[in-house]
């Protein structure tokens, strides 16, 4: 019963976010139950979801450390443009596996240097975070532009398109790689020992270091993850909309920023968890896919998960503000009765 309520207590932000996610799913079935419940609505969703979700678990890593990862969705559409360069060569032509292979790679080597371009500056100059991603991201959609001269990339081999469209055993190939992505999140998040550090460099970087821990290694290892998350979410969209483009993922930014908050990261570090983030991952997609589905302006859904986004960060202001001043108060009263005794 204790383990229980310990556990109970642990993941109380988890439990209250899968309530919600439910609620949200059974109001929208009963509102609309022959356009939301249908087999093709619900595989629209999980073959969507991934593309937010990989961008979020990105932007998550970077904001527990006390930083900002703006420029996370170019760096999406940078690398799928990257690999949609290889994907459409002769070379992929001609040798499709090869040219897929080459194209991920591709992909995977833009991701790790834009993420040492932001950690490096970051971790080993010292400029904030926000202020570097917010220069990146205008730089590496300047790159991206200048590439593809503000067209579209296409012409990719018909065995790409399982990626971002392709199923097995019913389940969207997307979906099984942002659970794997999931998994890989939890691990290295919350179950090693760079993890550990990344959450001690984001609840306090001073003391950290000060504990042996190599801050500016940590920082940088994180924004090349952030960079690697971002590039799989890129590789899915080009295979989903079988062409590259600048904008692809452009509208992704705020939405996984929302998640991650909205899961229950700190916005200023050293708190949170890869399974809140998942969450309200899923709670954001099922919401703007209802949404739609009703028939409700695409502008006003934008509004209105804007507006999810400044009520969790006012009610979770408030509840810390409450819960700080009743240990306050529980403190005082403890130190009088002390006092009293004495």
């Amino acid at each position: 019963m204790k383990a229980f309520k310990t556990l109970k207590e642990k993941y109380a932000n988890e439990l209250t976010l899968a309530c919600i996610f439910i609620a949200v799913f059974i109001i929208l079935g009963i509102l609309a139950p022959d356009k939301f419940l249908t087999a093709y609505n619900l595989g629209s969703m999980m073959s969507q979801m991934p593309e937010l979700g990989l961008l979020s678990l990105g932007m998550m890593a970077a904001i527990l450390t006390g930083g900002m990862n703006l420029s996370i969705c170019y760096i999406a559409s940078l690398s799928g443009i990257f690999a949609a360069y290889v994907l459409s060569s002769d070379f992929a032509a001609t040798n499709v596996g090869a040219g897929i292979a080459a194209a991920i790679g591709v992909a995977m080597l833009a991701a790790v240097i834009t993420g040492l371009i932001n950690g490096g500056v970051i971790a080993y100059i010292g400029v904030a975070a926000m202020l570097v991603t917010l220069g990146t991201m205008t730089l590496f959609q300047g790159i991206a532009t200048n590439i593809t001269q503000g067209g579209a990339i296409s012409g990719f081999p018909e065995a790409f398109m399982a990626l971002g469209g392709g199923n097995v055993l019913g389940i969207p190939v997307p979906m099984l790689i942002y659970i794997g992505a999931i998994i890989a999140a939890y691990l290295l998040l919350e179950r090693s020992a760079w993890g550990s550090r990344v959450y001690m460099t984001g609840c306090n970087e001073t003391a950290a270091r000060f504990s042996g821990v190599n801050t500016k290694a940590t920082v940088l290892k994180v924004y090349i993850f952030s960079s690697v998350m971002a590039a799989i979410g890129g590789l899915i969209m080009i295979s989903r909309y079988n062409s590259a483009r600048v904008d692809y993922g452009s509208s992704y930014l705020m939405m996984s920023i929302s998640a991650v908050v909205l899961g229950g990261t700190s916005i200023m570090g050293g708190h949170g968890s890869v399974i809140g983030t998942v969450i309200a991952v899923g709670i954001i997609q099922i919401v703007t896919t209802g949404l739609n589905v009703l028939g409700i302006n695409r502008y006003l859904i934008d509004i209105i998960i804007g507006a999810i986004l400044i009520g969790v960060l006012a009610i979770r202001f408030l509840s810390k503000k409450l819960s700080d001043r009743n240990l306050v108060k529980a403190r005082t009263v403890k130190a009088d009765v002390q006092s009293n005794t004495i």
